[in-house]
């Protein structure tokens, strides 16, 4: 079986018609069930689903098939493009086949005599820019239509519209009801109340819209629900508000011809149904401000970009930029995409990616990123990564997987959440026989008010929005302060390091050696000296050698003709410079070009062990000098190793360098311990040998050799400054490149899953104390209804506290 046909993909489908946490569970359910699905995860909060499939077995139309089935709605766009270079027929339906296999599009229809294209797609897996570049890889040019480009509305944005709507005609209707209900308490009997509103049928007209129309959204849910084998919050709505509702309809017939006024609860129904949709109102915008940070990332990033083509300016839409293309930017205006400088020089300042405020000089060549500020200069720039393969969109895109994905703490909830409706139900009903039988027996309508209660008061929401909301928030406020948690099991398992393994290049240090010291031989110019080490290490590939040549051009000195040269791997380099023999590099080199180093074999120790590299040099077989370079510490490695012993962290440093410049280092910044000479395989095992021990760890670091290691630890955090193999293989990336950045994110975890175990405790709380209390006649059923949804709103607010966290 071929590994690449089998290898599993990720969809991401945007859901509809969501009310409790009994709903995202079972379209769980129902989606793990299906064959070729290999995990799926519904996340209440964000409306979203996050499934991995086999691609030979299942397609994005198999599930969107499912949730309708199961009685719900996938979100989808519309978009018109108008097509350029079709020629025939085989042009059309080239395009409309390419466009139907790619990931999220449900369909693609290519007209060839209006040349346009309509294209429904999933906007959660495939961009507006995605789809143009699909059409122009095929050889062909694509525009989005100027009618199509206003703004798409936001289907959350409309839903609580809708909502709105519902409420202000469920509240005007259900007032008057409200009023007579205030004219039967005592402490309010001097209140008016006209003869109208105590009229059975006009209590009746202004009920059964409230109950059928603006409540239909209950019944619908209800029925899918209940065709679907399970129950969730609709079922206990439907089922309060409507024992409420067709009792007063019984009363109201049989109090026909009859004097005195019968009991009814038309109100009771209404005023339900009216407080059940204000806490949803108030719930949904809860929600909306629980992803702020997705919206603050997405309203950095540029709207337009003046690119040349055909050799003229053209302002076009960030969606049209396509690879390859050339991009002008002006002093003062946002870099739209990911490239490389053409022409031109400026500074940039890259603070929203890497939190340094200073702007960085770009010349030709140099790297440009997407959403960066070009502060004075005026370049010409070529386009590398356009829409999702930016570096604004991947960050984007991890903060998005993090917010939709499940920490494990949640499957408690989830489990309690798929039996809560009919426990419930169950609940209710004994309480109103209890009631009926034993407590007042006979009495109907006290059994019924109480039944009401139970029903109403017990909601499995909070339940169910107690951690998907404070994983959204945290992972979102984290992100931030430039720490990307990758899911919501790495944001758990943070809380609970005891250990921090950092990699001292790149990590600890800025992973760029720079010259320190350079000491000449008695008689020998330093100037002239200089010159040939510079010239002899300009034409070597070693980073240290590269270090050298910087230190001496920085210093205004030319360096000296090269007439040969060869690297020596392990031991150095030799050259001819301006007609002179040089050479250097270890003790070893000297040693067998018979050059006499005894005399400062001792300085050499003194650097070394002051974390410094140093090398010998020799001209025409005659020591002349050393020159010692050194990766100098982040100014921040100190006070966040500090930070981080404070917290009860025990943090080691571990590096492939020798023992004695590393002990220096170490020294210098004050970690517990340091481990050297680890060869890039070994670091691995060294993690596993601290996972034996019982230790928590976390290993930190930026290069192609700390990958298996930043896989093989608890938590691997690498940082953002790094290489993309080290960021794959981490669970966090610390986009900073600042070590405070390790202590933010353990700080972060532990508040975010503090704020969690809040949540689950006032959920729990809510209706371990809530159902007793309704049950024994202590809750008129309006109150538990207002109760029920204080329980969820009050959970997505303490969810929302972790937006204002400061680190």
């Amino acid at each position: 079986m071929s590994s690449l046909a089998n290898e599993a993909k990720e969809a991401n489908i945007q859901i509809t018609g969501m009310t409790c946490a009994a709903c995202a569970t079972r379209i769980e359910k129902g989606l793990n069930k299906m064959e070729g699905v290999q995990s799926a995860n519904v996340n209440l909060a964000l409306e979203k689903s996050s499934i991995k499939y086999d691609p030979s077995k299942l397609s994005e139309a198999d599930f969107e098939k499912k949730i309708a089935a199961l009685g719900y709605g996938v979100v989808k766009e519309k978009a018109e493009f108008e097509i350029t270079g079709m020629t025939c027929a085989a042009c059309s339906s080239r395009i409309e086949k390419g466009l139907n296999k790619m990931a999220g599009i449900a369909s693609a229809n290519v007209n060839l005599a209006l040349e346009k294209a309509t294209i429904e797609f999933n906007p959660s897996e495939v961009s507006i820019g995605d789809i143009i570049g699909k059409v122009e890889k095929l050889g062909y040019g694509a525009h989005q239509k100027k009618d199509d480009k206003k703004e798409q509305v936001d289907h959350r944005e409309k839903a609580i519209k809708s909502q709105e709507r519902k409420f202000i005609i469920s509240a005007i209707l259900s007032l008057p009801l409200l009023w007579t209900m205030f004219g039967h308490f005592s402490f309010t009997s001097f209140m008016y109340v006209p003869d109208l509103l105590m009229n059975p049928w006009f209590q009746m007209l202004l009920a059964t819209p409230v109950q059928f129309i603006i409540g239909k959204q209950f019944y619908v849910g209800a029925y899918k629900a209940l065709r679907n084998g399970s129950a969730n919050m609709d079922v206990l709505v439907v089922m309060g508000t409507s024992a409420a509702y067709f009792y007063s309809v019984y009363q109201a017939i049989v109090s026909v011809g009859e004097h005195h006024g019968p009991h009814l609860y038309f109100e009771t129904s209404a005023v339900l149904i009216t407080l059940i949709l204000l806490g949803k109102l108030f719930e949904a915008k809860a929600k909306g401000r629980s992803s702020e940070a997705i919206k603050k990332l997405m309203g950095l990033q540029a709207k337009t970009a003046i690119v040349l083509r055909d050799g003229a300016e053209k302002e076009v839409p960030l969606e049209e930029v396509v690879i390859g293309d050339t991009i002008l930017v002006k002093p003062g205006e946002k870099i739209p995409v990911d490239g490389e400088v053409l022409e031109g020089t400026t500074a940039v300042d890259e603070s929203m990616l890497t939190g340094e405020s200073l702007p960085v000089d770009k010349k030709n060549g140099d790297v440009l990123y997407g959403s960066t500020i070009n502060k004075n200069g005026f370049i010409k720039m070529t386009a590398t990564k356009v829409g999702r393969d930016t570096a604004l969109a991947q960050i984007i895109k991890v903060v998005e997987d993090a917010q939709g994905s499940k920490a494990p703490i949640q499957r408690l909830a989830d489990q309690i959440s798929g039996i809560f409706v009919p426990i419930v139900v169950g609940i209710a009903v004994l309480t109103f026989l209890v009631w009926i039988i034993w407590v007042q027996p006979g009495e109907f309508t006290p059994a019924l008010e109480v039944l009401i209660a139970v029903l109403v008061i017990a909601c499995p929401c909070a339940l169910g929005l107690a951690t998907p909301t404070s994983i959204m928030a945290g992972s979102g406020r984290a992100a931030e302060f430039g720490i990307l948690f990758k899911g919501g099991e790495h944001l758990e398992q943070t809380q609970g390091i005891d250990t921090v393994v950092v990699d001292k290049t790149g990590t600890v240090t800025h992973g760029k050696p720079v010259l320190t010291d350079v000491l000449t031989a008695e008689g020998q110019d330093e100037e002239q000296f200089l010159s040939y080490i510079g010239a002899a290490e300009k034409q070597s590939e070693h980073p240290l050698a590269e270090a050298i040549v910087q230190g001496i051009q920085e210093r205004g000195i030319e360096l000296g003709d090269v007439q040969y040269f060869e690297a020596i791997p392990g031991y150095g380099v030799q050259a001819t410079i301006s007609g002179q023999a040089v050479i250097v590099g270890t003790r070893k080199l000297m040693q067998r070009y018979g050059v006499d180093v005894q005399e400062v074999l001792s300085t050499m120790e003194q650097l070394e062990s002051d974390g410094k590299t140093a090398m010998l040099a020799a001209i025409n077989g005659q020591y002349a000098g050393i020159v010692a370079v050194a990766d100098t510490i982040k100014d921040t490695s100190r006070q966040a190793i500090r930070r981080l012993q404070d917290m009860g962290i025990n943090v080691i440093m571990m590096t492939g360098d020798n023992q004695r410049t590393a002990d220096a280092i170490g020294k210098e910044v004050g970690v517990n311990s340091v481990i050297a000479e680890v060869l890039p395989e070994g670091k691995a095992d060294e993690v596993k040998k601290l996972q034996e021990q019982g230790k928590k760890v976390a290993m930190v670091g930026d290069g192609i050799n700390d990958a298996p290691a930043l896989a093989t630890a608890d938590v691997g955090m690498a940082i953002g400054t790094g290489t993309d193999v080290a960021m794959e293989a981490a669970d966090i990336t610390l986009i900073r490149g600042d070590l405070n950045s390790i202590a933010d994110a353990i700080l972060m975890s532990r508040k975010t899953m503090r704020n969690i175990k809040q949540n689950l405790f006032w959920a729990f709380a809510y209706n371990t104390i809530g159902i007793p209390i309704a049950a024994i006649g202590l809750l008129a059923p309006w109150v538990a209804g207002a109760a029920m949804a204080f329980s969820s709103v009050s959970v997505v607010l303490n969810a929302l506290r972790l937006q204002r966290v400061k680190l």
